[in-house]
């Protein structure tokens, strides 16, 4: 079972991509920040991260700077979400791991078979 982190300040966010992912079997973990995001890679190195970009605190580019700089979850495959069509904020987030990207509003159906697309690639 392939473990999901959804990394979302916005709790309805959280909630509907967490009920979609486990409605397709995998095992949902949350964060809310990039401190919680950061302590559940270490506990439970999910094979994938949904992360929103723009989160109070520490952003998504921090976050990813700080996974790598910690060696966390080395294998994990990224999705980035963004509201805003940052292009350099998106090229500096590939740079750091980045397998997609995903802008907001998304549509749910098209996340859940970009991830199903993509953890089924990375078994093969």
């Amino acid at each position: 079972m392939y473990k999901v982190l959804i990394v979302d300040d916005q709790y309805g966010i959280r909630v509907l991509l967490k009920e979609v992912l486990i409605n397709e079997g995998y095992d949902v973990h949350q964060a809310s920040n990039g401190v919680e995001a950061l302590k559940v890679m270490e506990e439970e190195d999910p094979d994938l991260l949904l992360l929103d970009m723009k989160i109070p605190g520490m952003d998504g580019i921090d976050i990813l700077k700080e996974r790598k700089k910690r060696h966390l979850a080395r294998h994990m495959i990224i999705i980035i979400m963004t509201a805003y069509g940052e292009l350099n904020v998106m090229q500096e987030a590939k740079e750091l791991g980045a397998a997609a990207c995903l802008t907001k509003p998304f549509d749910i159906n098209k996340v859940r078979d970009k991830i199903n697309t993509l953890l089924a690639s990375s078994s093969t």
